[in-house]
């Protein structure tokens, strides 16, 4: 800032005038600066209006009618709401800068169990066989949390198969568990008891497999279904709302129910052991969170969500075309016997069947209709197994 102060030659003041200029506006308006005067009177009669004259009228010297000028320099401009530049003293337009863009990094939002390694990144799974086809597609969740089991001619014994479909919630630590485990712990009861105990083999199977899983420290829970196939039998179980449904000649038929708390039987179940179940957002849900009523483990509702599997027997005949094993990505949005039909067009007379073909139009007919969650779909052609 400067400032320069010019005095008379004169050492007397006039007393009776005013010290400061009496016209309204003191404040040049240059933009070059604000200047501000003030008078001084001779002893003299000298016009008073000649001596308070506008500052901008006034020469830039001093003189003896203006023995003090104060020059400064008028502050930068603020930008207003109207105008986004400046001017500079030379008359220049000076645009705004545009910021630096800062690079701000997004987490995630996903809540749950970190992803097992095996299961990091792998949006689809498939693979296809001689007996069976399968297709896992991951839906809006950061990380799969599907898994499947197949296995042929196992312990050495001809046409001794198992089949599994294994929907996970909360992580896919127990669907990975189960999928892992649960085969041997079923195949390890069913060889020591009769043929006709095989239910309860079953249901022991289900049962260790859960204890094993709530040993170890690892959260979240599995529904599951499967297909034991063993001297011509099928017996088909789950805990849990995946579904098995069943071709008899191109009709559907499903050879489980779905347990949800919405189901009148397994209220009452819950209900009497001391629980709840409550309607949230247009879905049943036991102590106000958890939309299944058994699986495989949920340690902190285990009081209430058993893994004691639902089981049904049948002799396979000539006319059972196919057997569907699917999670409720599926069943949500596809009917039974839709998936029936779509699935003998591709398995059931051709001269090529193509189980894995039919599994990627029924997962891609649940995603067109909205589809969001994780989808599984096995095919199994029940002709090898007559």
């Amino acid at each position: 800032m400067s400032c320069s102060v010019a005095v008379s030659n004169s050492p007397v003041f006039s007393p009776s005038s005013s010290l400061f200029c009496s016209k309204p506006s003191i404040i040049s308006s240059s933009p070059e600066s604000l200047s501000l005067s003030l008078s001084h009177l001779k002893p003299s009669n000298t016009n008073t209006a000649s001596s308070c004259s506008s500052p901008s009228a006034a020469p830039a010297s001093s003189s003896p009618s203006s023995p003090f000028r104060l020059r400064l320099p008028k502050p930068p401009s603020v930008f207003s709401a109207s105008s986004a530049s400046s001017t500079s003293p030379n008359g220049t337009i000076l645009k705004r800068k545009r910021p630096a863009r800062l690079d701000i990094p997004v987490s995630s939002l996903t809540f749950g169990v970190p992803p097992t390694p095996s299961a990091a990144a792998r949006d689809v799974v498939e693979s296809e066989e001689d007996g069976f086809g399968v297709y896992c597609k991951r839906g809006r969740r950061e990380y799969m949390e599907d898994r499947y089991t197949a296995g042929d001619n196992l312990r050495g014994q001809h046409k001794l198969a198992f089949f599994g479909i294994f929907d996970g919630h909360g992580g896919a630590k127990a669907a990975e568990f189960a999928a892992n485990n649960l085969e041997k712990n079923i195949l390890d009861e069913v060889i020591v008891r009769d043929e006709d105990d095989v239910e309860e083999a079953v249901k022991r199977g289900y049962l260790n497999t859960d204890s094993d899983f709530l040993k170890k420290d690892l959260h979240g829970g599995s529904c599951c279904v499967t297909a034991l196939i063993r001297n011509g039998n099928l017996v088909v179980s789950n805990a849990g709302d995946c579904r098995a449904v069943i071709s008899r000649g191109g009709v559907a038929e499903a050879l489980t129910s779905d347990h949800r708390p919405s189901r009148e039987d397994e209220r009452d179940r819950i209900e009497n052991l001391g629980g709840y179940v409550d309607l949230c957002r247009g879905v049943w849900r036991i102590q106000g969170s958890l939309a299944v009523s058994r699986g495989i483990g949920d340690r902190h509702l285990k009081q209430w969500v058993t893994a004691e599997p639902e089981t049904k027997v049948l002799r396979i005949e000539p006319e059972h075309d196919l057997l569907i094993l699917a999670s409720d990505g599926l069943w949500d949005k596809v009917s039974n016997q839709e998936a029936v039909d779509i699935a003998r067009s591709f398995l059931v007379g051709n001269n090529k069947s193509q189980p894995l073909v039919a599994c990627k139009k029924l997962v891609d007919l649940s995603v067109s209709r909205g589809s969001m969650d994780d989808t599984s779909v096995m095919l199994i052609k029940l002709e090898h197994y007559v």
